[in-house]
């Protein structure tokens, strides 16, 4: 979890930074105008980011928190299946957003829903026999600790 925080952070920077190139190259003076082309934008940004990092073997997060992502032999992964990867990872938050969004919900309860699933299906990671979260097991990789063995 601390790794998944540190990638937020991360990100934040990498957000920022699109969002403002958006903003730049299509001229938008209004934080509402042309958003949901923004939010494709975005998405399409942090496939890339992600696809390309894991397909390397892992993001700055993942180096400095030891962690590795490899596929079913242990092999590191192609992009394709990165790319599948990042679009499976987004059943940590897409069920939730779905859910609410016909109902108009304040931002209280709509935060509650979603860290409420987010707790959830992190917890469903108990359920899987090898420990690994759903989306990783539907996309046939997996997480493995890569700290250098003290002898």
């Amino acid at each position: 979890m601390a790794c998944w925080l540190y990638e937020g952070m991360l990100l934040f920077g990498v957000i920022f930074i699109s969002g403002y190139l958006f903003s730049a190259l299509s001229q938008t003076r209004h934080a509402l105008d042309n958003r949901p082309l923004q939010q494709a934008f975005l998405f399409v940004v942090l496939g890339i980011y992600f696809t390309w990092f894991w397909a390397k073997g892992q993001t700055l997060a993942m180096k400095t928190w030891h962690i590795h992502v490899l596929d079913r032999q242990g092999r590191p992964i192609s992009q394709p299946r990165a790319l599948l990867r990042y679009v499976l990872s987004w059943l940590w938050f897409l069920p939730p957003l779905a859910a609410i969004a016909p109902f108009h919900l304040s931002g209280a309860e709509s935060s509650v829903i979603v860290l409420g699933w987010i707790a959830v299906w992190a917890l469903l990671s108990r359920f899987h026999p090898q420990g690994q979260f759903w989306h990783d097991a539907l996309a046939g990789t997996r997480l493995v600790d890569a700290r250098p063995r003290i002898p």
